[in-house]
């Protein structure tokens, strides 16, 4: 987790971006549209390929570095940083994984530097989540050329603007198979259907993905093993997808707070003739919200530098979604109608907000992972 080196600290691009993406982040939402000039901005300014490794050309950055990246990008648009997390996440997975041939991982690294986006394709209408355990209902058929790949996902982030799609399916053996397939986005067969509706992060693009023959070459079958033998987690992937989006969460705890710090600035009722933010009571609120976000922060910045198990990794991922639950909840109960007004951003942070929970480790499963670690064995 410790791999890779910082960022220099006078080079803020992600700052800049963040402040381009919020004036549009709106409209994206209102729409439920896609923004595309976002992932273009992030390509031109080579945050796309931030996890490629120095052997392939790649900043390699570490994952402190990302998680600040993540954090910032968010708090102008969380679909966006979304995205983003997506593709640092699969794309330094790749990378890792000797399993997979290296001319293929040279490949698409190179893609990454020319500014492909990737993400995996993993979750399904009646399998839910893999990480709960089950067999996937796509299908890969072997062909004389390859694979042909038959399915439905769900909640494919990004989908509009990817380049390749980590299918995780199973094989039609007579002992199935399961594993990640590397699906190019535009292959014959493969169909995107705009079901994406949902209250929050909007603009993330997670729409299905049909795939009916979907042919992919016999060396993008990436790794395929016994369903019994993919128990072990990869505690470098973990640590990767808890605390990106630990941080994004934060992200959008932040820009609710700023907006809340503005309006507090601002806002003169009649009868107190000064700024709200003169009060006390809200001076105390504001401090409970700096109180949440500061452990956020801490707690990220901490287990991104430091071996952290698995069961810890997924407590901080609930504890950072809870504490940035509450810091905008707190924000929106301070505003009244403000808050909820469709022409302020608050609303939308609390929307946005709300999908924290919905990521993997869900509360319950880090929970229980938690509470097992402790008790057992007796």
């Amino acid at each position: 987790m410790m791999d890779g080196t910082l960022l220099p600290v006078h080079s803020d691009p992600a700052r800049e971006l963040a402040r381009r993406f919020s004036a549009g982040a709106a409209e994206h939402d209102h729409e439920g549209s896609f923004p595309h000039e976002n992932i273009a901005a992030l390509r031109e300014a080579g945050l796309l390929s931030l996890t490629v490794p120095a052997e392939f050309g790649g900043p390699a950055i570490g994952l402190e570095a990302a998680t600040r990246i993540v954090g910032t990008i968010a708090e102008g648009c969380p679909a966006t940083a979304l995205v983003l997390s997506m593709q640092l996440i699969q794309q330094r997975g790749i990378a890792r994984n000797v399993a997979i041939p290296h001319a293929l991982r040279r490949r698409l690294a190179l893609g990454a530097l020319r500014g492909e986006l990737m993400n995996a394709l993993r979750v399904e209408p009646e399998l839910g989540t893999p990480a709960r355990g089950g067999l996937p209902a796509t299908t890969a058929r072997r062909t004389a050329d390859g694979w042909s790949l038959t399915g439905r996902k769900i909640t494919a982030t990004g989908s509009p603007a990817l380049d390749w799609g980590l299918v995780w399916a199973r094989t039609d053996e007579e002992s199935p198979r399961t594993g990640l397939f590397l699906l190019p986005m535009r292959a014959p067969g493969l169909r995107i259907v705009e079901t994406w509706d949902q209250a929050g992060l909007r603009a993330s693009g997670s729409h299905d993905v049909l795939m009916k023959d979907a042919t992919v070459p016999a060396d993008h079958a990436l790794e395929l093993r016994a369903p019994q033998e993919w128990t072990l987690r990869d505690g470098d992937a973990v640590a990767w997808n808890t605390l990106l989006i630990a941080a994004l969460y934060t992200g959008v705890a932040r820009a609710a707070r700023d907006w809340l710090v503005r309006f507090l600035r601002g806002r003169i009722p009649a009868n107190l003739g000064q700024p709200l933010a003169t009060l006390p009571r809200m001076q105390e609120a504001v401090g409970r919200i700096e109180a949440l976000i500061l452990t956020n922060e801490r707690l990220v910045a901490s287990a991104a530098r430091e071996e952290t198990t698995a069961a810890e990794l997924g407590l901080v991922k609930t504890v950072a979604a809870d504490n940035a639950i509450a810091a905008v909840q707190e924000a929106v109960s301070l505003c009244g109608n403000h808050a909820l007004a469709r022409s302020n951003p608050l609303e939308r942070h609390l929307r946005d907000v709300l999908c924290a929970r919905i990521h993997t480790p869900q509360p319950d499963a880090a929970l229980l992972d938690a509470g097992r670690a402790a008790l057992l064995p007796i």
